[in-house]
C-alpha cells in the first residue's frame, strides 16, 4: 500500500471505481479519482476521496491530476465492448493523448510507480483467427497486428511507458486486462461487453415473456472473461512487483459464447431461442490468456470461476432493471 497519494485516473468507471472502492478498504487515506465524466454519471463514488472532473486528454489536465502523486492507476481510456471499438476506432485512438500527457505528467512530478491498464486487444490478429485458440503469450504482441484503433492505441501507449521507464527512470509496469466484468459495470447503451450484455438480453426476455435472444456472430467465438475482484488483485500485485515487461491480466477459463449464454439462462432457469446477427461486431475467433509468466512471478491466477462471477453480475443487472 503506497504511503503517499494515490491517483486513480478512469476512476469513475467500471474498473476504476471498484479500484477506489478496494484501496479505501485496505486502509488507503490519500486518493484522488479522476474522471472526465460529470460525478452523477461514475460508476462508484466515495467522499472519502478527492474526486475530480478533468478531461485528461489535456496536458494541463494531466499536470493538475498528478499533482503530489506518489502512485498513479492510469485505466482511462475512451473505450467499450466490440460493439462500440469497431465503430469508433478514431476515438479509441485519441485515448494516446491520456496516457502520454500522464506519462509526462507524472516524470514532471517525480511519481514513483505508474500502472497502465492494457488490453488483450494488442495481441495480432493471425494469433485469434479460430475458436480453438492456442492461448496468448505475451510475446505474441509481436510482430505487430493489434486490434484496428483500439488496441493499436494500447500496444502505443505499452511503448510509451516502457521508453519513459528506460529513458526517464519512470517507474511504469503494465497489465494487458482480459476482459473484466462484474457488478456495477455497463450492460446497456452500447459500450457493455458481452458478459453484461448477455445478461441483460436474457433479463429482457425473462421479463417480456419474448423467450428469444440475439447474439451476435455465430455463437463459436471463444473468450475468457475475468472477474473484477480478481483484475484488482492483479493490478495491484503488478503494479508493486519488480516485472517490467507487460503481463497478461487475465482467466484462462475459455468458453465460447454459445456456453456464454448456456450458463446465463442456467442462472436464469430459462431457455431462449436464439438467432444469429452475422454482420454485427464479433471481434475476433479466439482469444485465451496464457498465465504463465504471471503465474511463475507473482503466484497469481483467478480465484473466482466464471460461474460464480456470473451469478454475481446477473444478480446485480436483474436488481438494476427491476428497480422502481
Amino acid at each position: 500500500m503506497s504511503t503517499g497519494k494515490i491517483v486513480v485516473c478512469g476512476g469513475g468507471g467500471f474498473i476504476g471505481g471498484h479500484l477506489v472502492a478496494d484501496l479505501l478498504r485496505q486502509g488507503a487515506e490519500d486518493i484522488r479519482s479522476v474522471d472526465i465524466k460529470p460525478f452523477s454519471e461514475w460508476y462508484q463514488t466515495s467522499p472519502k476521496v478527492e474526486n475530480v472532473q478533468l478531461d485528461l486528454q489535456d496536458k494541463a489536465a494531466c499536470e493538475r491530476a498528478l499533482a503530489g502523486a506518489h502512485t498513479v492507476y492510469n485505466l482511462a481510456a475512451d473505450m467499450g465492448g466490440m460493439g462500440f471499438i469497431e465503430n469508433n476506432r478514431a476515438l479509441c485512438m485519441l485515448s494516446v493523448l491520456i496516457n502520454t500527457h500522464l506519462c509526462m505528467a507524472a516524470r514532471q512530478q517525480g511519481v514513483a510507480r505508474f500502472f497502465y491498464a492494457s488490453s488483450a486487444c494488442v495481441y495480432a490478429a493471425d494469433k485469434q483467427t479460430s475458436p480453438d485458440v492456442t492461448a496468448l503469450r505475451e510475446s505474441d504482441a509481436y510482430p505487430a497486428q493489434p486490434e484496428d484503433g483500439y488496441g493499436w492505441e494500447k500496444l502505443f501507449s505499452e511503448r510509451m511507458c516502457r521508453h519513459f521507464r528506460e529513458d526517464f527512470g519512470l517507474l511504469t509496469r503494465v497489465a494487458r486486462f482480459h476482459n473484466v466484468y462484474g457488478p456495477l459495470g455497463t450492460y446497456a447503451g452500447g459500450r457493455e461487453k458481452a458478459p453484461a450484455a448477455i445478461c441483460r438480453k436474457v433479463i429482457e426476455a425473462k421479463l417480456s415473456g419474448k423467450h428469444e435472444i440475439e447474439i451476435w456472430g455465430d455463437g463459436h467465438q471463444t473468450r475468457s472473461f475475468m472477474y473484477i475482484d480478481d483484475c484488482l488483485k492483479g493490478t495491484q500485485a503488478i503494479l508493486a512487483s519488480d516485472i517490467l515487461e507487460p503481463l497478461n491480466l487475465g482467466s484462462s477459463e475459455l468458453v465460447s459464447i454459445n456456453q456464454l449464454v448456456d450458463l446465463v439462462e442456467d442462472i436464469a432457469g430459462i431457455k431462449l431461442k436464439r438467432s444469429y446477427n452475422l454482420k454485427a461486431p464479433k471481434g475476433v475467433n479466439g482469444r485465451n490468456s496464457d498465465n504463465t509468466l504471471i503465474r511463475k512471478h507473482l503466484g497469481w491466477e483467478p480465484e473466482v470461476r466464471l460461474r460464480e462471477g456470473l451469478e454475481k453480475t446477473y444478480a446485480w443487472i436483474y436488481g438494476e432493471m427491476t428497480r422502481k
